[in-house]
């Protein structure tokens, strides 16, 4: 293990050296622009660089830097123009058209031909989305065009798509990173290559990517945005990562002022750095920058409930164990205090259909009497239930595990890598599992879609395999009601329906919480933790 953690920090050195080289020799003077570098790690790694496969965090992330669509959200997470400049929605709200920039340029590439690059033009984006929707490809990303009928490029810079009926929430999806541009000539050169040979549009090009060692991205001189004073983005020169494979090596990291950022707490480092009520230590208040706000993301512990296990088909032991054990200790001995105790159900605070009295409070007595009845009808003395996990979420897991055993029920706690907890999940073989919810646009519906049956794991995400006949139809419903307030109501008795079937155990709502060192400027927070570099500077 020693071993290991040398060669990554002697890959983390390398792709220093190698960042301070390229952008030294653009300096007449050959002097360090290092200052321009902005350097994180990715612990969780990075799976793609093509946005129709980029269906995490951590993809997105880097996508974001890479790529544009039609739309974009900013940090208060309103949908503003992108690479669409205006965009109108037909009296029937089946019809959108956008009005595209005609300044907005590819990233360079020999393959474009003489000037190395070209125009993003209106068939730019009939390719994108047809490729995101073709079949032979499986982009996980296909879903968001299902309440799309057809799209078509006008010219050069009109695109329309139409929908099937009337979906609110459509234009958030537009923002997603999988509705990005990409060129055709690129992709069908490089095909399935093309998820570590990106071309796009964004504020950052791809340099080098060495996969689990190191990664490099250059400023995009062609791109289009600019700061409101009238100066292009992105201010930063290159952006470098590191793929250390654990938090702690990543915080050392950090605490050296060897990285610029890091995002998120874990139980490696939390109390190195905040105090148990959530405040940023002395020995770092000099040196360190701390800014947290909602995060648009769930935690919870889900149940299979096609599960043969008479403990996981039980309601009465999946309400105990929601009944069984204050969420709000275990937030502040095991968070520091960041994050919101989830009391409310599954939909989080700040999404319309939040209901604070939709989920279930601390009873330990009415979690007692739960189990004892289960016993009694059962017949089963010694009641018991396997936790999936990963080791970054080890600890709530084991508080749960220690409360819920006063009231007569064991739970054994079983540890996996995320990847294959993350399979197993999606295929049915665990019966109780961790997982999170991070919102993907801004409606609930993208939360409630997890309750709908025709969204079964491994082809959806209800990985619960809930089937209810009253959600689906609320569900259905939910598309043809425009009205936010009428939209809200009905979200609020799918959740709450949910809820009173105990398919999950809502732990927290968590919160975006982000550290930098003092010299980075300009680096914002937004309630779905996507990493925005276009304006951020290092002094």
């Amino acid at each position: 293990m020693i071993k290991r953690i040398t060669n990554l920090l002697t890959n983390y050195l390398s792709i220093s050296c190698t960042v301070i080289f390229f952008v030294s020799c653009r300096n007449n003077n050959n002097i360090s622009r290092d200052h321009l570098v902005f350097r994180y790690n990715e612990y969780a790694n990075i799976n793609t660089l093509d946005p129709a496969f980029s269906r995490t965090l951590q993809d997105n992330s880097i996508n974001n830097q890479l790529y544009n669509g039609l739309v974009q959200l900013d940090d208060a997470l309103n949908i503003k123009p992108c690479i669409a400049k205006s965009w109108s929605i037909s009296d029937d709200a089946t019809t959108y058209t956008f009005i595209l920039r005609n300044d907005v340029y590819f990233h360079k590439h020999p393959l474009f031909g003489k000037d190395s690059t070209r125009t993003v033009i209106a068939k730019d984006f009939e390719y994108s989305l047809n490729r995101l929707r073709d079949k032979k490809i499986a982009a996980p990303g296909s879903w968001v065009l299902n309440k799309v009928k057809g799209f078509k490029a006008i010219n050069d810079t009109i695109f329309k798509i139409e929908l099937k009926q009337p979906f609110p929430a459509f234009i958030g999806l537009l923002t997603m990173k999988y509705c990005s541009v990409v060129p055709k000539e690129i992709v069908e050169h490089y095909g399935i290559d093309f998820r570590a040979n990106p071309i796009g549009t964004g504020p950052f090009k791809f340099k080098r990517w060495e996969e689990n060692i190191k990664l490099v991205l250059r400023k995009n001189e062609l791109y289009f945005e600019k700061d409101s004073l009238g100066n292009q983005l992105p201010y930063l020169e290159a952006i470098a990562l590191t793929f250390l494979p654990d938090k702690q090596s990543e915080f050392l990291q950090f605490a050296q002022g060897n990285i610029d950022f890091i995002s998120g707490l874990d139980a490696s480092y939390k109390d190195e750095l905040l105090t148990a009520d959530g405040k940023l230590r002395d020995k770092y208040a000099n040196s360190v920058n701390m800014i947290r706000g909602p995060y648009l993301n769930t935690e919870y512990l889900g149940f299979y409930l096609d599960s043969k296990t008479p403990e996981i088909q039980s309601k009465l032991i999946r309400k105990a164990i929601n009944y069984g054990f204050n969420r709000k200790k275990m937030m502040l001995y095991l968070n520091n205090g960041v994050g919101n105790p989830a009391n409310g159900g599954f939909i989080p605070i700040g999404l319309a259909g939040y209901n604070p009295s939709n989920g279930y409070t601390y009873n330990p007595k009415k979690a007692k009497q739960l189990i004892d009845q289960f016993k009694e009808e059962s017949g089963i003395k010694n009641p018991e239930i396997t936790l999936v996990t990963t080791s970054n979420y080890l600890s709530f897991c084991e508080f749960i595990q220690r409360e819920l055993e006063k009231a007569g029920l064991t739970i054994n706690v079983d540890v996996m890598p995320e990847a294959s907890l993350r399979s197993a999940r999606s295929n049915g073989k665990v019966d109780m599992f961790r997982s999170s919810w991070i919102a993907d646009y801004l409606d609930a519906e993208n939360y409630l879609s997890i309750f709908y049956s025709k969204n079964f794991a491994p082809n959806g995400s209800n990985y619960f395999h809930f089937n209810n006949k009253t959600v689906d139809s609320l569900y259905n419903k939910a598309f043809t009601i425009t009205n936010i307030d009428e939209r809200k109501q009905l979200y609020k008795t799918i959740d709450s329906i949910a809820m009173d079937h105990a398919i999950m155990v809502p732990l927290y709502y968590d919160e975006v919480i982000r550290f930098t060192r003092k010299n980075i400027k300009g680096l914002g927070i937004n309630p779905i933790n996507l990493l925005d570099l276009r304006r951020v500077s290092k002094h």
